[in-house]
């Protein structure tokens, strides 16, 4: 979950593109960049961490133009740093991309690049777009006709902004179930952002993108097609929500929105990682090899708050589906007690930041043991990453209300693609089983979908029920820990006793 605003007109771009940046930066806080296109050809600036450091490099080395994009990043592929910062360019510096979303197969069509002699500069999946579209581009095409053959060669979710030296008049636009693409239309300039509240200050005329739709947007309007080349038209619509609405999503506050987020959240966590056809998971950043986990005896779980609630899910799920007996343990304990582990345990850390002290304690002790770690983390490049062994990374995006919703469901997800990738790499799971289990677990982003239509009902029985000073939640089994959590949910918001 990332953000993006591109920009085509007579102003200066670098200005429009950071102030819409800066709105966006919910989105994204551990790099950015812009690319702007002017007299001085194209010229990118990049950087690590927050957006004051961009603009401290942007007055450092200004650049002017016309046409831009910029980006705010929350890492899916590479650590947070310059290099791995969007945009990124091709081989030859005059095509910029910018990308939200997880392309599954970019591993096979960057080895491919590379045996052509493209060069790769960074460790994320969006730059082997930059190149297939220059590939494409070489071959005498447009650059719209460049794009969109690239991205019918790529899988998985994108919304992508193109700009190249060779087609100053445009911005390429297009979007494939990762969050929105938006095109604004002023007098005279273009806009695109992944979020209304970007370019709500310059325009409230917009376009917005359904998936596999490509947009080619100049400063005087924007033609629609399908990825196939098909002309769709559309009327601009006109938003009504003030600033602060538009930044929620229409959303009364972000902790609304982020329940609204989870069917999306928990997708972005299994995609690109199960192969449904045989039953297999991908799992490359665990760091798990087959003597590892053949000597395995047993999983001990280390979280707190939160994140120890859906250990005690993943705790199930790994004893059902890969029989390995499994505990969880509250990392504040763990720490301070002789704990039995080594070599043959399998420490699984979980936190959302990545930076909780009493877990990343746990795994300090631990790896003196010999224990292999498997951090579980929201955050690319935390200390809990750095820490462990391997890493398993949900795709939730930042959470910026307090309590966490779609952190914790993308949190379970990731627990049960743990428990069924050790249930069929130690043949605990026969490749049927596989096949049933992951052909089931595509079902829950619909069905999670289905449940949050049923936001009517549960306002009523709210107001039916909020008058009431003690709750209690009773579960047995996987809804033990789900009834932990909703008691400590409703003691976090209301501040009522459950």
């Amino acid at each position: 979950m990332c953000g993006i605003v591109g920009y085509i007109g007579a102003q200066g771009a670098v200005d429009i593109i950071l102030d819409g940046l800066r709105r966006l930066e919910y989105r994204g806080y551990d790099s950015a960049g812009v690319a702007v296109l002017g007299s001085g050809g194209l010229q990118v600036r990049r950087s690590a961490g927050k957006i004051k450091q961009l603009e401290a490099i942007l007055h450092e080395r200004p650049v002017e133009g016309g046409v831009g994009l910029g980006h705010t990043r929350w890492a899916t592929h590479g650590r947070p740093s310059e290099e791995n910062a969007h945009p990124h360019t091709d081989c030859t510096g005059s095509l910029v991309v910018v990308h939200n979303g997880i392309l599954e197969n970019y591993l096979s069509i960057k080895e491919r690049l590379q045996a052509d002699g493209h060069h790769f500069r960074s460790e994320t999946d969006t730059e082997v777009l930059a190149h297939l579209i220059e590939k494409h581009t070489k071959d005498g095409r447009s650059l719209a006709e460049a794009v969109k053959l690239t991205l019918r060669e790529v899988r998985g979710a994108y919304a992508v902004g193109v700009i190249s030296a060779s087609a100053p008049d445009r911005i390429i636009a297009a979007k494939h179930g990762a969050g929105g693409v938006v095109v604004g239309l002023g007098a005279g300039e273009a806009f695109i952002a992944s979020d209304i509240p970007a370019i709500l200050s310059h325009t409230r005329d917009v376009l917005i993108l359904e998936d596999g739709e490509v947009a080619v947007v100049r400063r005087d309007g924007v033609d629609l097609s399908t990825l196939e080349g098909e002309p769709i038209k559309r009327e601009p619509s006109r938003i009504l929500w003030d600033p602060i609405m538009a930044e929620k999503g229409g959303y009364r506050h972000f902790m609304l929105k982020e329940i609204y987020e989870q069917p999306r959240a928990v997708t972005d966590t299994f995609r690109g990682r199960i192969v449904p056809e045989s039953g297999n998971l991908i799992l490359p950043d665990a760091n798990l090899d087959p003597a590892t986990l053949k000597a395995l005896r047993r999983v001990v779980l280390v979280a707190c708050g939160t994140s120890y609630h859906a250990a005690i899910v993943g705790r199930f799920m790994i004893e059902r589906l890969s029989g390995l007996p499994a505990e969880v343990d509250l990392g504040s304990e763990f720490r301070y007690r002789d704990a039995i582990v080594g070599p043959e345990t399998l420490i699984v850390a979980l936190s959302q930041s990545g930076e909780t002290a009493d877990t990343l304690g746990a795994v300090k002790a631990a790896r003196t043991r010999g224990a292999p770690i498997l951090a579980i983390t929201n955050v690319v490049g935390s200390a809990l990453s750095r820490e462990a062994t391997g890493v398993l990374y949900t795709h939730a995006g930042p959470e910026i209300g307090v309590a966490s919703t779609k952190t914790f469901t993308a949190t379970m997800m990731a627990c049960y693609l743990l428990a069924l990738y050790l249930g069929r790499e130690r043949g605990h799971l026969t490749p049927e089983e596989g096949q049933k289990r992951l052909q089931d677990l595509l079902e829950i982003p619909r069905l999670m979908e289905a449940t949050l239509e049923l936001d009517s009902q549960i306002a009523e029985l709210a107001r039916h029920l909020f008058q009431h000073q003690n709750f209690l939640y009773l579960g047995r089994g996987l809804h033990y820990p789900i009834a932990l959590e909703g008691a400590l949910k409703l003691k976090e918001i209301s501040y009522i006793h459950a």
